[in-house]
């Protein structure tokens, strides 16, 4: 059968509870192609209905470098690790030393000032980078839900809260479009 059944519990949270309930549809047998849902309020079935995970993307992800690493910190921090490599990937093409002009550092492109509050020794050494990134990236996506945590995590916590989502800036839309997209996931907003 081409269809998938997919029964969704009672959610208080919107976001995040979406984009579990997205990645998960990256384990789903192959031959499915559509997703019935069943037990979602109205407003979320629709957003539902438009996430969709494009064939192969996820895996692509996979095959990049530092999975033992992005792997280990997203199951000690709970973060999807399509999410973090998709991150990776559109923050720093996977370059352990890459430096912005702003002065991120490392794959995840770690602000100075969050690199002390995490306490790293060495920022750009991928195993701590990658730990910390993921662990600041989890508090983000339990403060706004995934979409406005990526939106954060790229133009700041204080844009978010100002423009009570994601903010207006063309760089951040591209940039939380493509980590979406990078992961497999459609999004419709």
């Amino acid at each position: 059968k081409n269809n998938a059944v997919v029964t969704v519990p009672p959610l208080p949270a919107f976001d995040l509870p979406l984009f579990t309930f997205a990645i998960s549809v990256h384990e789903l047998p192959s031959h499915c192609s559509t997703l019935t849902v069943v037990g979602a309020p109205p407003e979320i079935k629709s957003e539902i209905a438009a996430v969709l995970p494009s064939k192969g993307s996820g895996q692509r992800l996979l095959e990049r470098p530092y999975g033992s690493l992005i792997l280990a910190a997203s199951e000690r921090h709970g973060v999807d690790q399509y999410l973090v490599h998709a991150l990776i990937e559109a923050e720093s093409g996977y370059r352990p030393r890459v430096e912005s002009v702003r002065g991120a550092m490392g794959l995840m492109q770690l602000m100075p000032e969050l690199a002390s509050d995490y306490d790293l020794s060495d920022p750009y050494d991928p195993a701590e980078n990658i730990d910390a990134g993921t662990r600041h990236l989890r508090s983000l996506i339990d403060k706004y839900g995934i979409s406005r945590a990526l939106a954060a995590y790229n133009a700041g916590e204080g844009s978010v809260i100002k423009f009570n989502g994601i903010p207006p800036f063309p760089e951040t839309r591209r940039y939380v479009e493509r980590v979406m997209e990078l992961v497999g996931v459609n999004q419709s907003d």
